[in-house]
């Protein structure tokens, strides 16, 4: 009876660490409206507690903004959660030691042949660029052993298995920045909803009284308007920044990988 050869099992793809953003963002808009109710709405801050009409300070001022203001909240605090969130990954991801002295080391190791002490140096590296790197040398050490493939064949899986230990690596690295980028649209249209509201209310101010507007009304109006227009240019601008920190942060690791990559490559075909 013919023995049935046992096919290589997959690699398991890599588990996407990161907060999940449908239990936290739904505890966030809680958190949200409770800071918005609790304390921006606190009697305290009023003149007059009982109708909260007239803000004496900048909380009451801000709880003026009307009923947009507990949505911006949120989008700012999803923001500074992801992005807190992302710095302490992305900080994980970039290992221990300096990135680029690894990178010469491990060049170097390479030009040597020296497998093992480069592998060494992975381990201690202790990132993606390290994990990437180590799976890579584990397949240019069991293709230096093969003589099933030619040249040839053996540099084409040498570069599959790098970009496949890569793709496992880069949705840790960008989990979530969608949520980032989104923010940085949506929270300046849903701010310009509360903006024109505002207005809308200045308008019907103007056009109250008879032909004598409503002085107090037409400034209320406006300042909601100028209330719920800053905060959603605040959470935006905070957004962009991180987001573009954050990929740029991504660009350099995965260029580190291309750059390791390119030398095993090149140190596979001149000493194999």
């Amino acid at each position: 009876m013919e023995k049935k050869t046992k096919a290589p099992a997959a690699k398991p793809a890599k588990k996407s660490t990161g907060i999940n953003p449908m239990i936290v963002i739904p505890i966030l808009m809680v958190i949200a409206f409770a800071i918005y109710y609790v304390i921006l709405g606190s009697g305290s801050n009023f003149e007059d507690p009982e109708t909260k009409h007239d803000p004496k300070n900048a909380l009451g001022i801000i709880y003026s903004g009307g009923i947009i203001v507990p949505f911006l909240i949120t989008f700012m605090l999803v923001v500074l959660t992801f992005s807190l969130e992302r710095f302490i990954t992305l900080g994980k991801a970039g290992g221990s030691g300096d990135l680029d002295g690894f990178v010469k080391k491990v060049r170097n190791l390479l030009d040597q042949n020296n497998i093992a002490d480069a592998m060494k140096e992975c381990e201690k590296q202790k990132g993606t660029v390290g994990n990437v790197t180590k799976t890579a040398l584990e397949k240019y050490a069991q293709l230096q052993t093969d003589n099933a493939l030619n040249k040839e064949q053996k540099l084409a899986a040498l570069q599959k298995e790098i970009e496949e230990a890569t793709s496992l690596e880069l949705p840790m690295l960008e989990k979530n920045l969608t949520i980032l980028s989104t923010l940085a649209s949506v929270s300046t249209l849903v701010a310009l909803l509360g903006t024109v509201l505002g207005m809308i209310k200045s308008f019907f101010a103007l056009g109250s009284g008879g032909g004598s507007p409503d002085a107090a009304a037409l400034a209320k109006g406006i300042a909601e308007a100028l209330i719920n227009t800053g905060l959603g240019i605040g959470t935006s601008a905070i957004a962009i920044m991180v987001y573009n920190y954050f990929t740029s942060s991504i660009d350099t690791l995965t260029y580190k990988i291309d750059e390791i990559g390119m030398s095993l490559q090149q140190n596979f075909a001149a000493h194999n």
